[in-house]
């Protein structure tokens, strides 16, 4: 083995989390090291999650678009194509992402270290390269940014040809007609509408009784009501008791008795933390049983020196909270303490076909907790901006109290809904009577544009006070 070498922070891990810790801590004069085990940064973020299936979304969504104007298919001329065609445009963006992120690292002068880590002693981990050579490095702190991958429960055979999860789906080579996915969380109904949008024939099983029973009901039922539109076929309450790979496809049986036959299946149900390699019972750090480390308000573990982040902490699990808690980690590591901490309303942004977005308290939360609240509606269709665009699918719902007029809550359902979202954020997060329904009303928007559905839904809300 080659000489020790002493860094002030090693972080394993070049994701969203990773980079926000090495970038602040660089920043910050520290001599930092960063490990992927990758043989590009980035992490699962860019190239297995959001940046590709947000890439694969949006082709389809424009297929869609074309597809459905009169003024682009005539004479029944109509885009088509396949799963593995739209990959290659996913790959262009990922190499775009990775060569902007190399580029911080190489500017900051943050030292690179590819290969796979796991910890020796205390302060100390050792990096296996694909060669199978190894290097030892020492550091005064850690920052585990493992993240997180798809759950895969030993009973299914994921090495079978024809039964995926949300990384190995993006290697799908073939093109299935018909698609069983199993799992309606978020990465489940965003490929729901993937496939469906492609014209695949989808079966989507949700192991629970409404999709995204996080969200606001009403926002749910319109999910539910597109999908099923869109020839989507629901499942609710049902488990696997087995699945079955055949010459040509996959078998899945379910606890209830059903069986279902497809070509395919994705395996969509839940995540689990990237942490069984590091060796941390030899730091004396245990995870739980989904693979998470728990941390304090400065993102230290229960050995101080060791600080992690990102979805390997668990809640919220997104990319957006990763960067924002790698900023963070510096800040706890070369002052002491962190400066920042996550706002209390992150927003939700769910790439569906439509898609959702939504902020702050939904009505059953309001309901429960006897909060008096008012709701504001605009509907796209009655927009000048979405009539152009033939956007007019989707609303707007701003849920706020009766006497303060204070926004609660932002509910949003449509194209673009992930932007129109952090209009109203904005304005939510302000504090006293900066936050309250009638900015919405005393503003010019700019006209026609989606933003305008603020004014619309804000006077729709304040003309149901009495």
């Amino acid at each position: 083995m080659a000489q020790t070498t002493h860094f002030d922070v090693i972080v394993i891990g070049s994701g969203p989390g990773g980079e926000g810790a090495a970038m602040g801590l660089t920043k910050a004069g520290l001599n930092v090291a960063i490990i992927e085990k990758e043989s590009s940064v980035g992490g699962g973020c860019t190239h297995w999650g959001t940046i590709p299936s947000k890439s694969l979304r949006h082709a389809v969504s424009r297929i869609i678009e074309f597809n459905s104007n009169p003024l682009f298919c005539q004479n029944n001329t109509s885009l088509h194509t396949t799963f593995s065609n739209i990959l290659s445009h996913a790959k262009t963006v990922i190499d775009k992402q990775t060569r902007l992120r190399q580029g911080f690292y190489d500017r900051n002068q943050c030292t690179l270290l590819f290969g796979t880590a796991n910890f020796v002693d205390t302060h100390t981990v050792c990096v296996t390269q694909a060669d199978s050579s190894s290097e030892l490095y020492t550091a005064d702190k850690f920052v585990i940014a493992t993240g997180s991958r798809p759950y895969q429960p030993k009973d299914v055979d994921f090495d079978h040809d024809r039964i995926y999860d949300s990384d190995s789906i993006l290697s799908l080579e073939h093109d299935p007609r018909h698609i069983i996915i199993y799992g309606a969380g978020v990465i489940g109904c965003e490929y729901a509408s993937i496939f469906r949008g492609l014209g695949v024939k989808t079966d989507l099983i949700n192991t629970r009784d409404r999709l995204l029973s996080f969200l606001d009901n009403e926002t749910s039922d319109a999910l539910s009501y597109h999908f099923w539109n869109s020839g989507v076929v629901i499942r609710n309450d049902e488990t696997y008791a087995k699945i079955e790979g055949t010459d040509d496809g996959v078998v899945i049986h379910l606890e209830s008795g059903k069986k279902m036959r497809a070509d395919c299946l994705l395996y969509a149900n839940g995540r689990t933390g990237n942490t069984d390699k590091l060796s941390l019972e030899v730091v004396g750090l245990q995870p739980d049983s989904r693979g998470q480390v728990s941390v304090n308000s400065n993102y230290q573990t229960d050995i101080d020196h060791i600080y992690a982040v990102g979805d390997v902490i668990g809640y919220p699990s997104l990319a957006s909270a990763a960067y924002d808690q790698g900023r963070f980690v510096a800040q706890a590591i070369t002052q002491g303490q962190a400066q920042g901490h996550l706002i209390d309303d992150i927003p939700t942004g769910i790439y569906t076909i439509p898609e959702i977005s939504s902020v702050g308290k939904t009505e059953q939360e309001l309901t429960a907790a006897k909060i008096p609240y008012e709701v504001g509606r605009s509907s796209f269709k009655h927009l000048a901006r979405a009539q152009i665009a033939g956007k007019d699918i989707g609303s707007l719902k701003i849920l706020f109290h009766r006497e303060t007029k204070e926004i609660l809550g932002i509910h949003c359902f449509g194209e673009r809904a992930a932007e129109i979202i952090h209009i109203g954020q904005a304005i939510m997060e302000q504090k006293g009577e900066a936050n309250t329904i009638e900015y919405f009303v005393n503003t010019t928007f700019n006209y026609p544009t989606m933003a305008e559905a603020y004014r619309v839904a804000a006077l729709n809300g304040l003309n149901r006070l009495f």
